[in-house]
């Protein structure tokens, strides 16, 4: 089933969906709540949803981002799912580590790896 947001491109595989990042900068405020509501959709589309996030593009993310991945990881866990993150590169990961996002959040080097998790 691949789908498409501009942003986005999500396919399934397996019982996994599959989201990859296209854009370098998620930074613009409608952009990310265009990411934001199809991210929820789609977590409400499956039940439970098992869900990876493959960041292997993006190279900066606002806090407004982030915010919006706290609401989804909320979500999946509240359907009972499972939300994994991949390719995030090293200096994302360090706002991750500084906010102490990296305990709340399943996060893998790769997208493999981010399946394993959450099947």
């Amino acid at each position: 089933m691949p789908d498409t947001l501009d942003e986005l491109d999500i396919n399934k595989q397996d019982e996994v969906i599959l989201v990859r990042f296209r854009d370098r900068k998620i930074i613009d405020e409608l952009q990310i709540q265009r990411i934001g509501g199809r991210l929820q959709e789609l977590a409400l589309a499956e039940r439970p949803p098992k869900m990876v996030l493959d960041f292997a593009a993006v190279e900066y993310l606002s806090s407004r981002a982030l915010s919006e991945l706290i609401s989804l990881n909320r979500q999946v866990d509240q359907r009972s799912g499972r939300l994994a993150l991949a390719g995030i590169h090293p200096p994302i990961f360090e706002v991750f580590k500084i906010t102490r996002l990296n305990k709340v959040f399943r996060i893998e080097n790769n997208v493999e790896a981010a399946i394993k998790v959450v099947t």
